[in-house]
């Protein structure tokens, strides 16, 4: 396959800003060969960035660097790092990055933090929600409780607990024991303006970040105030400061935990920590949203807060959701289900699709063509064995292209066989969609094709005619084998034989996972050309093709580079015995779409492409082919209008 010009109209403007937010202005560049790394020697720091093509268009990842979101100590990369990032601490002669927590060798219950330049030294306040708490053990600082449960919220192992009464305490679960405790918030560099406290948070946040601008030798810069160093300085009520060899050293108070609710806490004048001002009378009950709750009662508001009464006080307590990355690390996806607190990013499906005159996209992104007539291993889990799926190709009695035909899949004591017109059989019976065997298998229908889900993570999409989709669980990673690739994120191996001998040409590599016996291939021959000579004819091809630049698929341009579906267009149409073998690059085409969010759902009338489902549609296939292109001809002037 050619490789187009890198840039059609390259970046007229350049800004690279890496680790800080979008790093390139200017025009995409477009590429065609699906997967593979490009090198564009216009951007600056170019090291540090792998760029590959995708979906048509080069991509060029930011490396993963800290965020420096809230640092006004912000340090420019060195020569041999690709990131910025915000400027560190000294303390006794040991270097700690910004953002780090440690605790004092000698005092278990004295903490200190590390915030853009700032170390902040302060102790634990232990707080222990439950009667008859069992004594810290050595080397820890507060006491523990033996059920992990804080006003009527279970403590996960992986989750941090907090009080709405008191945000800054934080309660965990360590091998089935709470220890809950509060600790002072870190003194931050930036000015009072830029500190944002979210609601239901502890401490404030600084917005935005500031280049470092160096104080003379040994001072400190707090804000806005440089510290000369030997300097000590009172910054609140709370914090009392020094300089030394330019690293300000703050001694925080931590604050007592109250158990008030926050309308009944007053931080008077010249004090550091709030009161409860108030004594609440004990109640024999709640009265919380409207409804009322008995002494000891717990209920639950949402997946993140639960509350108990207590002596007639709602007591709430709610989740603390980890830092999350976003957006979310290459490969994966935001995720915020319904019944779960959390947002996270979850690894994403690996998938494998197949098209048209077979053009295999791998589970690693890798293109290739193959025009194989015989039966072939697609994909396999090679190291467990728990499933395998081949395809049996036709060549529709062509001289050199190929379709698929059917698809067998086994896992377990399972085989379901997928045939032309959406044909369907579940060992070796016909069976009508949809359809279900226990827990092991669904066969459903969707508005275009039939969707098979297994129980060992693999789901067959399949159009009734020759668009195939793969999808495998995370857990296959590194694992599969076949026309599919290996699913290890790295498409450089994809041709990888069945006995591991990695080749670089399509068409032995598809040859070497063919199964079965040769009187099963449709075609008789030694070899299959990688570029087959065919004789196409030209313009019409051309014309049918370019529809998928039309304004019907305009909303998917900017996501998927059409390029690459239109030249697997021609190369469909060069031997087409039915006319509309441009539908199937537009079918891979709108999937591709839909995977990135871009809906599609009217494609096939403008494109006068019905689907396998539509009894139109099957009476269609059968369609001379002369006939068809008649009718496309006709019926198609209004859409080509459209094209570009």
């Amino acid at each position: 396959m050619e490789l187009l010009p890198l840039a059609l109209a390259f970046l007229s403007s350049v800004r690279l800003t890496v680790g800080v937010s979008e790093s390139i202005i200017g025009t995409r560049q477009t590429c065609d060969v699906e997967g593979e790394k490009v090198t564009v020697d216009k951007i600056p720091n170019s090291k540090c960035f792998s760029c590959i093509c995708k979906n048509g268009f080069v991509e060029c990842p930011q490396p993963e660097c800290p965020s420096v979101e809230g640092c006004y100590m912000l340090l420019e990369a060195q020569d041999d790092d690709c990131c910025r990032r915000c400027k560190g601490c000294m303390h006794n002669g040991v270097h700690h990055p910004s953002g780090t927590e440690w605790r004092d060798s000698k005092d278990p219950c004295r903490i200190l933090t590390c915030r853009a330049g700032v170390v902040t030294e302060s102790k634990l306040r232990c707080h222990t929600p439950c009667s008859n708490p069992t004594p810290a053990a050595p080397g820890q600082c507060c006491p523990i409780c033996t059920k992990c449960y804080v006003n009527g919220q279970k403590v996960a192992a992986d989750r941090a607990v907090t009080t709405t009464e008191d945000p800054c305490l934080t309660c965990r679960c360590e091998s089935g024991s709470l220890n809950c405790a509060k600790q002072a918030c870190p003194v931050l560099h930036c000015p009072q303006s830029r500190m944002v406290t979210e609601p239901g948070n502890c401490c404030p946040q600084c917005r935005g970040n500031r280049r470092f601008l160096s104080p003379p030798k040994g001072a400190c810069m707090l804000g806005q105030a440089i510290y000369p160093s030997g300097a000590h300085f009172t910054l609140d009520q709370c914090s009392k400061c020094s300089c030394y060899n330019g690293t300000i050293i703050c001694t925080k108070e931590t604050c007592p935990v109250l158990e008030c609710a926050l309308e009944y806490q007053t931080t008077h004048p010249g004090r550091c920590c709030p009161q409860c001002t108030q004594i609440e009378a004990i109640r024999a009950s709640c009265s919380y949203g409207g409804r009322t709750y008995g002494d000891g009662e717990s209920w639950k508001l949402d997946p993140c807060k639960s509350c108990v009464c207590t002596q007639g006080k709602p007591r709430c307590a709610m989740h603390m959701c980890p830092p999350l990355t976003v957006p979310c690390p290459p490969n994966s996806k935001l995720e915020h289900p319904p019944d779960q607190c959390c947002p996270r990013c979850v690894e994403s499906d690996g998938v494998c699709t197949v098209f048209g005159d077979p053009h295999y996209r791998t589970f690693d992104g890798k293109f290739f063509s193959f025009q194989g007539t015989c039966k072939y291993q697609l994909a396999a889990d090679c190291v467990n064995h728990t499933f395998s799926i081949r395809v049996t190709n036709d060549g529709r009695s062509t001289r050199s292209s190929a379709w698929t035909k059917m698809i067998a899949i086994k896992f377990a004591d399972v085989k379901v066989n997928l045939g032309q017109k959406m044909r369907v059989k579940v060992n070796g019976t016909k069976v009508n969609v949809p359809y279900k065997l226990g827990n092991k298998l669904d066969i459903n229908r969707t508005a275009d094709s039939v969707l098979v889900t297994t129980n060992v993570g693999i789901k067959v999409l399949w159009d009734g005619i020759s668009f195939l989709e793969v999808s495998a669980s995370t857990s296959y990673r590194g694992k599969l084998c076949g026309l599919c690739g290996n699913f290890n994120l790295q498409h450089k191996d994809d041709f990888k034989t069945r006995n591991g001998k990695l080749l670089q040409d399509a068409n032995q590599f598809g040859k070497s996972w063919m199964v079965g016996a040769k009187k099963l291939c449709a075609r008789s021959r030694k070899e299959y050309p990688s570029h087959p000579v065919k004789k196409c004819r030209g313009r019409k091809d051309h014309r049918f093709c370019n529809r998928i630049r039309s304004e019907v698929f305009y909303p998917c341009h900017k996501k998927v580079n059409p390029a690459m579906y239109y030249k697997s267009c021609l190369t469909d149409m060069c031997e087409c015995p039915m006319g509309r073998c441009y539908c199937e690059s537009f079918t891979a085409y709108v999937h591709e779409c839909q995977k990135l969010g871009v809906q599609l759902p009217h494609w096939r009338g403008p494109m006068r492409c019905p689907s396998a489902w539509s009894s139109a549609g099957l009476n269609a296939i059968g369609f001379r082919r002369e006939s068809s292109r008649r009718h496309l001809h006709h019926s198609g002037r209004q859409s080509l209008a459209m094209l570009h």
